[in-house]
């Protein structure tokens, strides 16, 4: 939450380094704390500590590289393939951008001014879609290479999927989403709204791509099963699972699902498909 990164022993859970992130980058920890997820890249780790990227060495710490803040984020570093090259993309109160992994050299950057809180998601044809938040709605950007010279540019814009903090999945040419507290889908060619039906409050997804299928963990701590299709919203199943305010992501591990929040943490196993 305040911004320090730890390398600690699997085994047994003791530190073998410990980096404060915003001390050492100058980052003022913003309003909701820091809340990104590490990124390991071969002998990497990379870390936001708000809007600021820091790249450690992963046996020992040493601080690699840092690319500074041009305004606070929420967001944590994704690891992407654009035109064959694997890049880190991220957002920030400026906007979306693109660096190396090896030494965060930047390649491209498209300006919206933020807040951003959700990931930045990619589709099938390599177009990077960003949401901003308080409900500002979702952008698609494409980003293109010539010679060793980067662009970014808006494709689409839309006010009919406005995620403000819940994560998107995309699958087979369509977006999943919340609109507010409504799921969601739109078609990722033109922005356009396909269906919208189920709230399910500030609730997070996670997609089960085999199974076209979209887990859902609700607002209020209940799981919830909806078809990954353009087709209609059509919700398969719904069940209680942890209790009070919950707005953290579901996890799954194999056929273990893990929900979570402030009060409780709960584990189910999920059936096979060959049950």
């Amino acid at each position: 939450m305040l911004g320090v990164l730890n390398a600690l022993n699997v085994h047994d859970g003791s530190v073998i380094w410990s980096r404060d992130v915003a001390k050492e980058t100058e980052t003022t920890v913003p309003e909701w704390a820091v809340s990104g997820s590490p990124l390991v890249v071969g002998d990497l780790v990379i870390v936001a500590a708000s809007g600021t990227l820091a790249a450690y060495d992963l046996a020992d710490g040493k601080e690699r590289w840092t690319k500074p803040a041009e305004g606070e984020s929420y967001c944590s570093p994704h690891l992407l393939t654009i035109d064959g090259v694997e890049q880190v993309v991220m957002n920030n109160d400026a906007g979306a951008f693109g660096v190396l992994a090896e030494d965060g050299k930047e390649l491209w950057q498209y300006e919206w001014s933020g807040p951003f809180i959700i990931q930045p998601a990619m589709t099938e044809d390599e177009g990077i879609l960003i949401g901003g938040a308080q409900m500002r709605g979702m952008q698609r950007l494409a980003i293109k290479r010539n010679g060793e010279t980067w662009s970014a540019e808006k494709t689409w814009s839309t006010t009919r999927l406005k995620p403000d903090f819940s994560d998107l999945a995309v699958h087979k040419g369509h977006a999943y989403g919340f609109d507010g507290s409504i799921l969601t889908c739109v078609d990722v060619t033109n922005g356009k709204r396909v269906w919208k039906g189920g709230r399910y409050g500030h609730g997070q997804l996670l997609l089960l791509a085999d199974q076209d299928r979209v887990l859902l963990l609700t607002e209020t701590g209940e799981l919830a099963l909806a078809a990954a299709t353009p087709d209609k919203h059509d919700e398969l199943a719904k069940s209680p699972a942890i209790e009070g305010k919950t707005w953290n992501h579901p996890v799954l591990v194999g056929d273990l699902l893990l929900v979570r929040n402030d009060q409780e943490m709960a584990a189910f196993r999920l059936p096979s498909n060959e049950n």
